[in-house]
């Protein structure tokens, strides 16, 4: 399984962003999917979670009513929406896969199997 990522880039503080991920995966659906962010001398941090049909959502606190998960099974993608952007929003973004159990939105990024190479977003104060 490949994912990879983008959308990244600069922008202003309460800016939007979209970033995609795609997977060269036959049984996208078969995936829970996930995005995660590392800053540089920190732990991985959750961002959002989708589950296979995206009927199940799962934010972090410090995103929700801010960024929205989604994907698209048939061109197998996983996508980020990212609103009123703040300079702590700053990271390196990565989406994840997790085959195991499809109907779940895993937190955890011990619980998710394959990653992208990351993409990075920098927000201006």
């Amino acid at each position: 399984v490949q994912l990879v990522e983008s959308g990244g880039g600069l922008v202003q503080g309460g800016g939007s962003l979209r970033l995609s991920c795609a997977a060269s995966v036959r049984t996208f659906s078969t995936y829970a999917m996930g995005w995660f962010r590392q800053v540089p001398g920190k732990e991985r941090e959750f961002v959002a979670s989708i589950s296979w049909n995206g009927g199940s959502t799962y934010y972090a606190d410090s995103v929700k009513g801010r960024f929205t998960i989604s994907r698209d099974n048939a061109k197998n993608s996983v996508y980020l929406q990212m609103h009123s952007l703040k300079p702590e929003d700053t990271a390196v973004y990565y989406c994840a896969a997790d085959p195991k159990a499809p109907w779940r939105t895993p937190s955890w990024a011990s619980e998710y199997d394959y990653w992208g190479q990351g993409t990075q977003v920098t927000v201006s104060s």
